[in-house]
């Protein structure tokens, strides 16, 4: 059953997904425009594309295991030491949630097809700074302006689900899925400590989410893990690798787009310091929706967060991000590759345009894409926190996931104290985020509460 799209649409994007993985898949396009609306035929293309074997030459080595996935990083530190006072901790810690609700907040009005996908023959970023330009508002020093003549001169516009995260109506970190998974990561780990896998990933989902509020993998996840479980029995069934190898690929050709890479935070602000324990958990939640570098993606941002509270050099925190992922994965390859466009960068202008040109075969929400983007904007933007989170949103494609990625390492580098008034204080300190018991809350509150989880974990992995 398809969940997110149609079945033909489904069956379009598993094309594009086998033929990234490394799969020949000539001819297949001309199949599916033949089958039409035939479901049967539909299905059995679907059943021919699963069936692809990765062709031998495919330079790339991408396993979901983590065993395996460990024996293809490179080496890095796996702990880092702080010697941070509680303060310190505390500051960084409400950083993290404050950062991260900043660049969310910035990017969501633009979560959006000209930004995400282009107009018109002009890339998002273009979009996006005609927009601050026909609103009074270049370059961008504030949130997102409700109104610009772009609208009437070049047919541009915002969303409609962001009412309140435009720079007139900012009261609050409006309720966004970017935020909702960093609460269920909180959540989880409050609940269940270390001792969860993908099948209690799945009940929390089911749970605290509905239907409606997830997308892409997560949805057709969350439709698979309801034929293979049960509501009235909780307990993880003795098959539970082979059931999740049908939740996470049935149906799901998203299962290397962004989903996971925005569900790192809450997990990775657990075990600060640990960026490859951070990578685990990332692992282990990601496991549930995606494979490959939808996996890799989690890691990526998790060891980096995780990171980011002990290490001060944002050079180093991306390079601990990548000790974590497979050195012969195309994650890998594409964030180098997306750092040395940062480093060579003459402009903002000249980055995010350079970004957009090299990974526009992919789709605006693909994992590799925005994880480069991040990368590249944390390194372009050094210590500055409003330099980075703007270049994150500013390049296009999923700006919302990426502000809120960019500012939540960089929050968490810096600290709230260092986070600059004109961002933070138009959000009040609070949140919605559409879960029980966080619908509204402070930040503060959800910060001490990540803290209080972080210090029962470290005492517990000292035992």
């Amino acid at each position: 059953m398809a969940g997110w799209d149609k079945l033909s649409e489904i069956i379009r994007f598993e094309i594009i997904q086998r033929g990234e993985e490394g799969c020949n898949t000539e001819g297949f396009s001309q199949k599916l425009a033949a089958a039409g609306d035939d479901e049967t035929a539909l299905l059995d293309i679907y059943n021919e594309l699963c069936s692809l074997e990765v062709r031998a030459d495919f330079p790339y080595r991408e396993p979901s295991d983590l065993e395996a996935i460990r024996e293809l990083r490179p080496e890095g530190p796996r702990t880092l030491a702080a010697d941070w006072t509680d303060e310190q901790w505390k500051d960084k810690f409400y950083g993290a949630w404050l950062g991260r609700s900043v660049g969310c907040a910035l990017g969501k009005p633009l979560e959006f097809q000209p930004y995400l996908y282009g107009q018109d023959g002009r890339p998002g970023w273009e979009n996006i700074e005609l927009w601050f330009r026909g609103a009074g508002a270049w370059p961008i020093k504030g949130y997102t302006p409700g109104e610009s003549t772009a609208r009437e001169q070049y047919g541009l516009g915002l969303n409609d689900w962001s009412p309140m995260s435009t720079s007139e109506t900012i009261q609050y970190m409006e309720s966004d899925d970017d935020i909702r998974y960093t609460v269920l990561g909180l959540l989880l780990l409050e609940q269940k400590g270390l001792n969860f896998d993908s099948w209690d990933i799945g009940k929390l989902w089911h749970k605290h989410l509905t239907y409606s509020q997830v997308c892409t993998a997560e949805t057709q996840s969350y439709l698979n893990f309801a034929h293979e479980t049960s509501h009235l029995n909780g307990e993880k069934p003795a098959d539970w690798p082979t059931r999740q190898e049908r939740v996470r690929m049935h149906m799901n050709p998203y299962r290397e787009w962004i989903g996971a890479q925005i569900r790192a935070d809450g997990l990775a602000y657990g075990v600060a310091g640990r960026p490859e324990l951070a990578a685990e958990l990332g692992w282990r939640d990601a496991s549930f929706s995606h494979v490959k570098n939808g996996i890799y993606g989690e890691m990526f941002v998790a060891a980096m967060i995780a990171a980011a509270f002990v290490e001060t050099d944002t050079r180093k925190i991306v390079e601990i991000g990548l000790s974590e992922i497979p050195s012969t994965s195309r994650l890998a390859a594409d964030v180098r590759r997306a750092v040395d466009i940062a480093e060579k960068a003459g402009s903002q202008r000249e980055l995010v345009s350079a970004i957009w040109d090299t990974y526009k075969h992919y789709d605006a929400v693909h994992t590799n894409n925005n994880a480069a983007l991040v990368a590249a904007s944390l390194i372009y933007g050094g210590d500055d926190f409003e330099k980075a989170v703007v270049t994150s949103v500013y390049g296009g494609m999923d700006t919302d996931c990426n502000g809120a990625t960019v500012g939540s390492i960089m929050g968490a580098k810096l600290g709230a104290a260092a986070l600059p008034k004109s961002w933070t204080e138009p959000l009040h300190d609070t949140l919605y985020a559409e879960v029980h018991g966080f619908h509204p809350m402070a930040i503060s509150e959800a910060a001490r509460r990540s803290y209080e989880v972080f210090r029962k974990i470290e005492r517990e992995l000292k035992q």
